[in-house]
């Protein structure tokens, strides 16, 4: 289901004409699953945050970029673009500060 998810994903951004735009989770989902898409939103969600801190894509809240790790609410999903503020380092596990 991840990749399926994944492939919706860069198929929908890959199909915007216009260097920018972005998709709604919403949208991931209908694409992968029209009949049951709204369980897909969480998977979708966590997708997106994995996308987003590995630098393939940006997480949008107010049509700005944010914190993949720390977002809430409603959010878009876009490309990255020059200019874009690099995504801060995902913070250290707990078992990691731990071995320490």
């Amino acid at each position: 289901m991840s990749l399926e998810i994944e492939t919706a994903i860069f198929d929908l951004l890959g199909a915007k004409i216009a260097p920018g735009k972005s998709v709604s989770p919403e949208e991931v989902a209908r694409a992968v699953d029209p009949e049951g898409w709204r369980r897909l939103l969480g998977h979708v969600r966590a997708i997106a945050r994995g996308l987003a801190r590995q630098g393939k894509l940006v997480i949008l809240r107010h049509n700005k970029p944010a914190d993949p790790g720390v977002f809430k609410g409603v959010y878009r999903i876009r490309l990255p673009m020059p200019g874009d503020p690099a995504q801060p380092a995902a913070e250290p596990r707990q078992e990691e500060e731990d071995a320490s």
